[in-house]
């Protein structure tokens, strides 16, 4: 039964991670940075996506060991902010358009779950409940102003320029500083409280 359940959560991780990052890509293209499409990253396939440790590695490890969260990335897709029309606003846009992307998943994957619930198998049920679950967690975590999660690019597109240069300074502590706060608890405190709430407004 673990392997099972092994098997349908890791695709639907999988499935909200590519989501996140092609978002990026196609809000940049809309906003004048083509670069994603030339990579031939703005595409729903997951093997175009796969980041090592943090598409494979770790996730994977967390679900084998049942943490009470799943949390990892894709590999960023490539954006030249000197290609939008005006790079420090659109990259405002660029960077919220990932977890309003797996928010407004989230919301859509609910309202389907209210209303076709009854008449869903029970697999399908819980499949649908894990994906609105990962999508709010992976929107919520993201938000977070540290670089290079895309809280730190909204937070620059809103920044006066010496700020929004130092916080720019911090991404290469970046990962060191996600590895403190998943060391130190703070998913739990903070980040799962959010999500949680998130949860039972849509309806969990």
């Amino acid at each position: 039964m673990e392997m099972v359940a092994f098997l349908v959560q890791f695709p639907l991780f999988m499935f909200a991670v590519t989501l996140h990052e092609v978002s990026h890509g196609w809000v940049a293209l809309r906003l004048g940075d083509a670069t994603a499409r030339m990579a031939g990253r703005l595409t729903l396939n997951p093997l175009k996506h796969i980041d090592p440790v943090g598409t494979l590695i770790l996730p994977i490890f967390l679900l084998w060991v049942h943490s009470p969260f799943v949390i990892g990335w894709a590999k960023p897709v490539p954006i030249n902010p000197l290609n939008l029309r005006r790079p420090k606003q659109d990259m405002f846009w660029v960077g919220a358009a990932g977890p309003v992307s797996n928010f407004s998943f989230a919301l859509v994957v609910s309202l389907l779950v209210r209303a076709f619930g009854g008449a869903l198998p029970p697999l399908v049920t819980s499949m649908a409940i894990y994906l609105i679950t990962i999508n709010l967690l992976l929107g919520t975590f993201n938000l977070l102003p540290i670089p290079p999660l895309d809280g730190s690019r909204v937070l620059v597109g809103i920044l006066p320029p010496e700020p929004a240069r130092f916080l720019l300074r911090l991404e290469r502590w970046g990962i060191l500083l996600m590895v403190l706060l998943l060391s130190t608890g703070f998913i739990d405190r903070v980040i799962w409280p959010v999500v949680a709430m998130l949860g039972r407004v849509l309806g969990l």
